[in-house]
């Protein structure tokens, strides 16, 4: 065989291992992948039971239900058109509270019920932790 061929079919089978590579991390990360939906797009059948979703929205005024374990808690997440309910054991943020922007992961039993495993609450641009707020307030007052 040439040096000419050899070459070639060795940059054909570097080619080939890449593109083998990519696709069987493509197909392992799948399994991993969160998408975020809205309870509109939850409405409207677009998820499965037991598939891995990230839920986003605000939680509804009124729905956070606290159960006699202490650490699990029910509510519903709203966006304006559709509402889904939640259900999360464990410790919430310091932000997370009624009216308040949230996303959960988890995954949705056959029933409806979104069970999440992450609670990740959302703040607005304006948001300042308590303690820099307390801080500035101090200073302000200290001044000359």
């Amino acid at each position: 065989m040439k040096a000419r061929n050899q070459r070639l079919t060795l940059a054909l089978l570097a080619v080939a291992a890449l593109i083998g590579a990519a696709l069987l991390a493509m197909s392992a990360l799948k399994e991993q992948a969160a998408y975020f939906y809205t309870p509109g797009d939850v409405a409207k059948g677009h998820v499965r039971p037991g598939t891995a979703v990230r839920l986003g929205g605000m939680v509804r005024k009124g729905s956070l239900r606290h159960e006699a374990d202490g650490v699990t808690i029910d509510f519903v997440v709203t966006d304006g058109r559709a509402t889904v309910p939640v259900r999360f054991s464990g410790i919430v943020p310091a932000l997370f509270r009624e009216g308040s922007g949230v996303v959960a992961d988890g995954r949705f039993d056959p029933a409806g019920r979104f069970l999440a495993d992450t609670i990740l609450a959302k703040h607005d641009e304006r948001y300042m932790p308590p303690q820099v707020a307390g801080a500035m307030h101090t200073s302000d007052s200290v001044a000359p």
